[in-house]
């Protein structure tokens, strides 16, 4: 069974600094029918201008996935950690016991435009962690890469969750297929450009809510950036 969620169906707010979408109830934003799937709880769609960004704020029990897809995006944390995330990083933040931490565009007149990703934790009360991998396009283009998980295998950053995070690329007629185990489930998201999935056209924005299918194959119909996740 596929369930798409598509691009305009998502809730919005716009404060100007901000332009997001949520693919979940978030914030003052709630839709019962669209709270969370699976362990996946948040996945916002964000664009922030030049100059904005989030002040220092708290987090306690999440596993926070940072992906960006244009622009810069500076980290400050209460763990100590700084860095600024560039297209092709992976950011990984376990809140745990509870962390507080900054967002901001790097630029001050350049906007970012990033997709925030929360996850339920295995258990609470971890120790808070953070780590950040970059993975190349070349390492995307034309195939699943995988870029979190619960082994941190193949140089994935290990998260505190039984889901799996892969990232593809894909230009057009290129395709991907990934076999989902039983009792599996999966959510793809539309990041940039067209695919299909399982032949259903999927625009970006779009997510669809995966389960009881035996296998994805994901099809590039314009030049596409795709998140695929495997979840418990």
């Amino acid at each position: 069974m596929i369930t798409i969620r598509k691009s305009d169906d998502r809730g919005r707010a716009n404060h100007g600094w901000l332009d997001t979408h949520f693919t979940f109830s978030f914030a003052d934003y709630f839709d019962p029918e669209h709270v969370q799937f699976r362990t996946l709880r948040v996945m916002n769609d964000d664009r922030v201008a030049g100059g904005g960004g989030f002040p220092m704020h708290p987090h306690r029990d999440m596993e926070i996935v940072t992906y960006v897809l244009e622009g810069a995006l500076e980290h400050r944390d209460s763990m100590g950690n700084g860095s600024v995330i560039k297209p092709g990083d992976i950011q990984y933040m376990s809140a745990g016991t509870g962390v507080t931490h900054s967002e901001a565009n790097a630029s001050k007149t350049d906007p970012v435009h990033l997709y925030q990703i929360w996850m339920m934790p295995d258990k609470s009360g971890h120790k808070p962690a953070y780590d950040q991998r970059n993975f190349t396009e070349a390492e995307k283009r034309g195939k699943l890469r995988i870029v979190a998980s619960p082994d941190g295998r193949e140089g994935s950053v290990k998260i505190r969750q039984d889901n799996e995070l892969y990232a593809t690329v894909l230009g057009p007629g290129e395709s991907v297929k990934h076999a989902l185990k039983p009792a599996r489930h999966a959510y793809v998201q539309v990041a940039r450009g067209s695919v299909k999935l399982n032949g259903k056209a999927l625009d970006m924005g779009d997510g669809a809510a995966i389960s009881a299918e035996k296998a994805i194959e994901l099809t590039g119909v314009k030049d596409a950036e795709v998140l695929l996740f495997d979840l418990s």
